[in-house]
């Protein structure tokens, strides 16, 4: 990925921000390189023009917080008003799939907006199946325990998830991990992000399991606490993993 990368162009000429046809390149990255890089690509992972990472853009932009907020949402105001569930469900269901129309209206990839989908559909009939609507807020906990593992074991294993991102978007590639320094910081960027997903869950499990008197509090902090608190962590994550200031070299001030 480079730097304004669109989201996906035609294949032909090279794009703006990437290599030229014709140009001599440099050596190929190493395999472990080209996996960390292909890994922040899929992770959604973008920069901005002079190198720092575009976190709302990696969030999905407006479009995709909209699509990652609006189900749940349309979900609780239906509940809330009708106190009907399967209404509610189909609701949330149609606000999903409305996102989908918009993504192939506009010609953009469906990646982002079917997940939504798919995402909604299986809350929704997991909420339909026991019959109780903050189970459409279950499946949730399970993802967020999911990463959180995730990200715990790469600490683990000195491979922390923080470097493999952020280390695409400043061009590290993996050479960071030779750099003590630099892997304790990635390691310490790491954390914040396993901290911003367990205080979701700390926070939420008590009130989904206050059933549906905790069902509007659920929901509120679910939004809050979704994308917002997300971009806040990605943010502090990137800046206490930036690298130390180059120290010029002696006498490089020098005037002969």
């Amino acid at each position: 990925m480079t730097a304004q990368e669109p989201e996906q162009q035609p294949s032909g000429p090279a794009q703006p921000g990437g290599a030229q046809e014709g140009t001599p390149q440099a050596p190929g990255p190493s395999p472990v390189a080209g996996l960390a890089a292909e890994y922040a690509a899929k992770a959604g992972l973008h920069r901005t023009h002079d190198g720092r990472v575009d976190v709302l853009r990696s969030a999905g932009g407006v479009q995709g917080i909209a699509e990652s907020i609006v189900p749940g949402l349309v979900f609780l105001v239906a509940f809330t008003i009708t106190r009907e569930l399967t209404l509610s469900l189909v609701a949330a269901l149609a606000s999903a799939a409305v996102f989908t129309v918009i993504r192939l209206m506009q010609r953009r990839p469906l990646t982002q907006a079917l997940a939504g989908v798919v995402g909604v559909g299986i809350s929704a009939w997991l909420a339909n199946t026991t019959g109780k609507a903050e189970d459409f807020y279950l499946p949730g906990f399970f993802t967020n325990a999911a990463y959180i593992l995730a990200m715990v074991i790469s600490i683990a294993v000195k491979w922390p998830v923080a470097g493999l991102l952020f280390g695409f978007i400043r061009n590290e590639g993996v050479e960071w991990r030779k750099d003590p320094d630099r892997v304790r910081a990635y390691r310490l960027g790491t954390w914040i992000i396993v901290a911003v997903l367990a205080m979701r869950l700390i926070v939420q499990v008590p009130l989904y399991l206050m059933g549906t008197d905790g069902l509007a509090a659920l929901a509120t902090t679910r939004l809050i606490m979704g994308a917002p608190l997300y971009i806040l962590g990605v943010w502090v994550a990137w800046l206490v993993t930036r690298p130390a200031p180059a120290e010029p070299e002696a006498g490089a001030d020098q005037v002969a």
